[in-house]
């Protein structure tokens, strides 16, 4: 690794994590519990609008907006947020890491084993780091090229539609639990029947409540429903893949060799996590709709400071990384979407 003090790295990034965590309390309660409200807000108002657009169709369009924008705010700013322990020391129940549930395909359970532990712990490290590349997309030198790689724009594509079933996929695909031998450095911690158990009962939940159960409701409104709920899943699928991809996929983030990271210390932890991200800039209701993943350094830096923080500390963080001169990746929306889309494409090709 480059030649930087990473003892001294390691104390500064650590003294901006303590003096942050030391503030963290009531105004961190009243902002998760906010935007807990706002989400239910703007899902049952997007419910029932969706029942309206007989009357008038904008009404329907309206519908969609709030029940998509309702589905980005439990999935970004609270479900991933509160999975990652954020809120944990405020001992509420319904915002505690090992109970919350979100409103996705994916099983809390099976995120918290391939996100939080093996993700963040073994940030773009080839071969430790099931996320990189999602198994399904090749985004630098350290894989073999492939002819299916040709096509993997499409395939991107696809996978940005269907991202939450992609998502809830990851770790059964990981450990091939329906084809394929699975491979002998894996040690899975979960019998493959629990897997599939679990990954085709919380579907099943998903399916039945956003295309059966809500349309069934609305009687002869059934289809008005049924579509407004197929469309904002779609926005929510898109928003949150655009956004974790331009967190983690942009030209400058970097890889890491599985024997470049033995016995690394948390300065080199820190160093890696820096260079295996990247930020989004924009406005304050922006940074909420990604859930601060467009703070993704800070993120994989601090994965359990309540993200709110995350705007407070970018700017102390940059001028530690600048002390140190190690690059700080960040840009407009419009800039880092494009340079995910160049490394996509440029991969495709040996």
């Amino acid at each position: 690794m480059k030649n930087i003090n990473y003892d001294m790295l390691a104390s500064e990034l650590d003294a901006i994590k303590m003096e942050t965590l030391g503030k963290v309390g009531q105004q961190d309660a009243d902002y998760i519990r906010s935007v807990v409200r706002k989400q239910r807000v703007c899902e049952w108002s997007g419910r029932i609008l969706l029942m309206l657009g007989f009357i008038q169709p904008l009404l329907w369009v309206a519908g969609v907006l709030l029940l998509a924008l309702a589905k980005i705010l439990d999935n970004m700013e609270i479900g991933h947020n509160v999975m990652h322990g954020q809120y944990d020391w405020m001992n509420d129940k319904q915002l505690n890491s090992q109970h919350y549930e979100w409103d996705i395909a994916c099983d809390g359970q099976s995120w918290h084993r391939v996100h939080n532990f093996e993700h963040h712990t073994y940030t773009n490290i080839i071969g430790k780091d099931r996320d990189f590349g999602y198994g399904l997309l090749r985004l630098s030198d350290d894989f073999k090229w492939r002819f299916k790689n040709v096509w993997q724009f499409f395939t991107y594509i696809n996978l940005s539609v269907l991202f939450q079933w992609g998502v809830s996929y990851h770790e059964l695909a990981a450990e091939r639990v329906f084809i394929g031998k699975k491979k002998e450095n894996r040690e899975g911690l979960v019998s493959h029947s629990t897997l599939k158990q679990r990954f085709f009962s919380k579907g099943a939940r998903q399916l039945i409540k956003d295309y059966a159960i809500f349309p069934l409701l609305a009687g002869p409104l059934f289809l008005w429903v049924l579509a407004g709920n197929l469309v904002a899943n779609l926005i929510r699928n898109l928003w949150t893949s655009t956004i974790i991809f331009c967190g983690h996929f942009t030209e400058e983030t970097q890889t890491f060799k599985q024997e470049d990271c033995v016995n690394e210390t948390q300065g080199q932890w820190y160093y890696r996590q820096v260079l295996g991200s990247s930020n989004i800039k924009g406005s304050h209701w922006f940074h909420v709709l990604t859930g601060h993943l467009s703070c993704q350094i800070e993120h994989h830096l601090f994965p359990d400071m309540p993200s709110s923080r995350y705007q407070e500390v970018a700017p102390q963080v940059q001028a530690v990384l600048k002390k140190h001169g190690i690059d700080y990746h960040t840009g407009s929306f419009f800039k880092q979407y494009t340079s995910v889309l160049k490394r996509i494409i440029r991969y495709s090709f040996k």
